[in-house]
């Protein structure tokens, strides 16, 4: 895929990030708390996402091919082992704690917010390190 395709459909990603207030951790920490103070816009986020991908979905899945590859690749469900399960449950538990994932997290760190620097700094450490003592998986493509 061209370089700057990815980065405008990043900025994209961070856009709608913002404008959907979830880059402020505490939205996202108030959704995983039911008992005090739940605020549901985090599944109206989600809802609209899960609605505009199935959408677009439906029209690419139709193309012969996508548009910047040969052709459509799946998941190899034979690849769901302890580490991705490890690694899921991790990212899950580091959402709830610090309120943000990857991608809020990135695009809260230019405003400079102490939570967000440092959870930023703690997933750079901890794909650093991950790299370091995890041999990495061969990487396989759908025919």
């Amino acid at each position: 895929m061209p370089a700057a395709l990815v980065c405008m459909s990043g900025a994209l990603f961070a856009l709608g990030l913002g404008i959907s207030g979830m880059t402020d951790a505490n939205k996202v920490i108030a959704f995983l708390n039911p008992l005090g103070g739940w605020d549901p816009s985090l599944a109206f986020v989600m809802v609209g996402a899960i609605g505009a991908h199935l959408t677009a979905y439906r029209w690419i899945i139709k193309r012969p091919a996508p548009l910047f590859e040969p052709v459509f690749s799946t998941a190899n469900l034979a690849a769901i082992d302890g580490r991705l399960i490890a690694g899921a449950a991790l990212f899950g538990v580091g959402w709830g704690l610090g309120g943000f994932c990857p991608g809020p997290g990135i695009a809260s760190a230019p405003g400079l917010s102490p939570s967000a620097l440092v959870f930023v700094g703690s997933m750079a450490a901890g794909m650093v390190i991950a790299h370091r003592i995890a041999p990495r998986a061969p990487q396989s493509r759908a025919p």
